[in-house]
């Protein structure tokens, strides 16, 4: 364009340069957000601003925001001014290059971490130094120390570590008591989506750590992060965040709230490895969540009732989780699942909790694999769910008046497979269940290894061992409709005269005096007097009382290899 309208047009956008404010504005303290971060501006002592040279004027929370959004430099050419709130003068701007600054960080909290403050006066910075023992800066070394604290490639990363390049050019930021990022909540939010956040041994004491983007927050030497006995430690809200080698403690008890060492709530492809968690409400809490892993951890609480206490891995309405190799002990129940599907848990040893080792209700197609529950109050409870697997697991010394190792509750096409009961009060209790396929189980000095309510249905038990157990099957009722074949009895009698390795005489597990006992509980007293023995041997003579249709009519001679020890 040339001639005279090229020269107007170049006259009008001079005259509306003039017209634009050279300097700042008031900032909307509780009305904007950062044009950085993008987090609320609510503090008046740490605020900043730019004036662009077209007048437009961006507001940030902090010193920390503002230096970040030069260091871009994406548009740093169009910057005509910057400003920084006076900390003794709120509500008051200082330019930046001429405003003295004082790091302090254990003096004020600046909202990213760094303890940056700035004041417009020799005599305001002395009065800050003697209030806090910090460090005097110029413009240069803040934006220098900004610098550092934002981007860091440490020595320690492994070679086989995945490329920040692939993660949207992530950043790593180091977190360490008195270095420049000194929270952990700050480093989430000066992250970059796919950071690498490496957490420096010391105890961390913050508001709970919202991590709300997909990041790596990973321990080195197991640092420590204290709720101080009042509130959740951290909660995830973002797909794809890796928690990893950290240590949490002390979450106080709530009777209001489902206070948690790590909440993860309506995320997705998380993983909560290698952590440490003592004297929590509830340890890893997972709601609404796909495809999660929680695995390595250990979790340990000293509540002495089950009302103060939480679950120690709790599950809600999740959707292909893996729990593995964890450790829970001193919770309420140690493993908690409910409205799961297609979960599984496996390897790991869950003992000495308050209530159940674990507890699951309506949860389809889940399987349980490989597991110990040691110790609990009532071992492993397991209601209203379908077509359910639990192979390879040990149900150990799971004691007392009203306990098990394993009950089945409502349930429909569960399958219990190559499994170890031993020294439980009772090892199998199904009540309501249907269509039980219970295989190549040891069940191994119990008081009583298996016992079917009569609402229990459609049962298969076959290729098990009892051994050593008080009673081996017991009932309420005349009739079953369960099925034993192929079973090992130690109690049994019979012979083999073909020599199949099958007993030639059928037997009939259920002891009449079981069913006694069943009936008139203070009974037990008489178990091991001689009349208790000559009622035995009268009913395998002439059965007459037990139920007809429990019985095996082809008992194995010898135990099943490798499960009877």
């Amino acid at each position: 364009m040339h001639g005279p309208r090229a020269l107007v047009v170049a006259a009008s956008m001079l005259a509306l340069a003039a017209c634009a404010p050279a300097g700042p504005r008031p900032i909307a303290y509780g009305e904007a957000e950062c044009d950085y971060c993008r987090m609320g501006i609510s503090d008046p002592r740490f605020g900043a601003e730019v004036v662009m040279r077209t007048g437009a004027v961006r507001e940030f929370d902090s010193i920390e925001c503002l230096v970040s959004y030069l260091l871009e430099g994406s548009d740093s050419a169009a910057v005509r001014s910057v400003w920084v709130a006076d900390f003794r003068r709120p509500g008051t701007l200082v330019p930046a290059e001429r405003a003295r600054y004082l790091r302090a960080p254990g003096g004020p909290a600046s909202p990213m971490g760094l303890g940056i403050v700035a004041v417009g006066s020799a005599a305001d910075e002395r009065a800050l130094r003697s209030a806090f023992d910090g460090e005097a800066m110029d413009w240069t070394q803040v934006r220098g120390l900004v610098r550092h604290a934002r981007v860091r490639v440490a020595a320690e990363i492994p070679h086989h570590a995945p490329d920040a390049s692939a993660h949207g050019g992530a950043d790593e930021i180091e977190v360490a008591p008195g270095g420049p990022v000194s929270r952990i909540g700050d480093a989430v939010r000066l992250a970059r989506p796919g950071a690498r956040i490496l957490v420096r041994p010391g105890v961390y004491r913050e508001p709970t750590i919202l991590v709300d983007k997909p990041v790596r927050i990973e321990g080195v030497g197991r640092p420590t992060l204290d709720g101080e006995g009042a509130r959740q430690i951290m909660t995830v809200t973002a797909d794809d965040v890796t928690v990893r080698g950290l240590r949490f403690a002390h979450v106080g008890t709530s009777y209001m709230q489902d206070r948690a060492a790590i909440k993860v709530v309506e995320a997705a492809n998380c993983a909560i490895v290698d952590n440490q968690i003592d004297d929590a409400f509830f340890g890893i809490y997972l709601a609404k969540v796909t495809g999660c892993r929680v695995e390595g951890n250990v979790l340990r609480a000293t509540k002495s009732t089950e009302a103060a206490s939480g679950n120690g891995i709790h599950l809600w309405s999740s959707r292909e989780v893996l729990v593995e190799r964890n450790r829970i002990a001193g919770h309420r129940d140690g493993i908690y699942l409910e409205f799961g599907r297609a979960d599984v848990v496996r390897d790991n040893v869950s003992e000495d909790n308050l209530r159940y080792g674990m507890h699951f209700m309506y949860s389809d197609s889940c399987h349980y694999l490989g597991n110990t529950f040691r110790r609990n109050q009532a071992g492993v409870a397991v209601m209203y769910s379908k077509v359910v697997e639990m192979t390879g697991n040990r149900f150990e010394s799971n004691w007392g008046s009203a306990s098990y190792g394993l009950l089945l509750k409502e349930i429909a096409d569960a399958t219990v497979r190559s499994n170890q009961f031993t020294r439980n009060t009772v090892g199998l209790f199904a009540d309501g269940a249907s269509r039980i396929d219970a295989r190549d189980n040891a069940f191994t000095d119990n008081g009583w290894a298996v016992k079917l309510l009569s609402s229990t249905y459609d049962g298969t038990f076959m290729g098990n061992d009892f051994i050593g157990n008080t009673f081996d099957v017991a009932t309420n009722g005349r009739e079953s409709e369960n099925a034993f074949a192929g079973n090992y009895y130690d109690t049994y009698r019979g012979y083999d005269l073909d020599r199949d390795g099958f007993g030639d005489v059928p037997h009939r597990p259920v002891r009449l005096f079981s069913m006694i006992v069943e009936r008139n509980a203070p009974t037990l007293i008489l178990l091991r007097t001689l009349f208790v023995g000559m009622l035995d041997a009268a009913e395998r003579v002439i059965p007459a009382l037990t139920p007809e249709t429990i019985v095996d009519r082809h008992p194995a001679m010898h135990p099943h290899t490798g499960r009877a020890a």
